[in-house]
């Protein structure tokens, strides 16, 4: 699920609220279990401390390099108790569920289940269709990299102030909700263009992926996930919730500024019905685990050459010249001409980042336990591949 508007977050699932953040009176401290800080990740924990001083509650964070592994956090998990974040906390990864789905999609391709040029209307017939929605004229590809032109259901205001929003959220946040409840809100709406005509991300085309893969594999997309991905590379805290409301420990707790005309309002939005987000956006993960999964997927340990090759070959975002989109991953471009790849997760009450270098030998994934902006969403990538140098008082960062 990725975050839009007043409570969402944009492309990378990472352009946080338009709210301006307010300061917590919470100092930041680190939390108990953050390994020591090693050389290299200086400027890292700085954006990190910068971002919980303008007003986020707490970070956790880890990288992945040839130095080793550096984990750390920052603030609080907890803004009653005061509890700091944990570096091995659990959490809703959002939206960075999509390349779990897209690497599942491409394996069925190189395993013959499936081709990516297959019409949705092979896989789910009669489904998309009503308002100019119509199946048959889109592929699977035009899901996975958002070209297929179906409107995005989080984009529905009656969706938002029901599920979303204020009140709304607080009163249906348990709610279970159907994949076909959000593939109804959006063919609701008549398509953004035809299919294949440009780029715009929507989180319906992904609750449509997940149904393909229930429908080819023959077994429920979770249990794809399960085997596929998270039992082979071991990630043993990562697991999709179903209608589970409660997180499983360790993990901080989640805020939400939900109310945009009391933008100093925070309320607890830890719990939620995991099926709010499903194949777009269910998953609960740790920063260790998203390491590990994109290594191995850049180091090709999960996909064949051709399927990876498919996976990276990008459609333009056209409001981020510095990013791109491929199947279920996104191209990003640092400052300083880094390329890594990776994906953004938001959802209600907080917002995350994972990304590896091409060559999978320097991976980085954080999580903000609160989904309002403080500044520029990337900061903390920024700080981890370009770092800038050290002032007169301050170490100077090697890596």
């Amino acid at each position: 699920m990725t975050l839009r508007n007043t409570a969402r977050v944009g492309l990378a699932g990472l352009a946080a609220a338009a709210m301006a953040a307010t300061a917590f009176a919470v100092p930041a401290q680190a939390s108990s279990d953050t390994a020591p800080a090693k050389p290299g990740h200086g400027a890292t924990q700085r954006a990190m401390d910068a971002e919980v001083k303008a007003g986020i509650p707490g970070i956790t964070a880890q990288a992945r390099d040839a130095h080793g592994v550096w984990k750390s956090t920052s603030g609080v998990g907890d803004l009653t108790t005061g509890a700091p974040r944990g570096a091995n906390d659990r959490f809703r990864i959002g939206s960075i569920t999509k390349t779990f789905v897209a690497t599942v999609l491409l394996q069925m391709e190189a395993e013959g289940k499936l081709s990516l040029d297959d019409r949705v209307e092979r896989h789910l017939p009669g489904l998309v269709r009503g308002n100019g929605n119509d199946g048959r004229k889109i592929t699977l590809r035009q899901l996975l990299n958002h070209t297929s032109g179906l409107f995005d259901y989080l984009a529905d205001e009656e969706y938002l102030d029901t599920y979303i929003r204020g009140e709304g959220y607080l009163t249906h946040r348990y709610d279970t909700l159907p994949p076909e409840k959000h593939v109804g809100v959006a063919l609701s709406h008549a398509p953004l263009f035809e299919p294949g005509d440009r780029f715009s991300y929507s989180n319906t085309n992904y609750i449509l992926a997940g149904l393909v893969i229930e429908k080819a594999g023959g077994r429920t997309y979770e249990a794809e996930v399960r085997d596929r991905i998270i039992g082979p590379l071991g990630l043993r805290a990562t697991s999709n919730p179903g209608n589970r409301i409660h997180m499983p420990r360790p993990a901080g707790r989640s805020y939400s500024k939900l109310f945009a005309s009391a933008p100093d309002r925070i309320d607890d939005v830890t719990e939620m019905n995991g099926s709010q987000g499903w194949a777009d956006g269910d998953i609960i993960s740790t920063t260790g685990d998203l390491n590990r999964f994109y290594g191995a997927l850049a180091r090709g340990e999960l996909l064949p050459p051709h399927q990876l090759e498919a996976m990276k070959t990008t459609v333009s975002a056209p409001e981020r010249p510095d990013m791109s989109y491929g199947l279920g991953i996104t191209r990003f471009r640092t400052s300083c001409g880094t390329t890594l790849w990776g994906h953004g997760g938001g959802m209600v009450g907080s917002t995350s980042l994972a990304v590896t270098t091409e060559d999978g030998r320097h991976q980085l994934a954080y999580n903000r336990n609160g989904d309002w902006s403080t500044g520029a969403p990337t900061a903390i990538m920024e700080a981890e591949y370009c770092p800038a140098p050290a002032t007169a008082s301050g170490p100077t960062p090697s890596g």
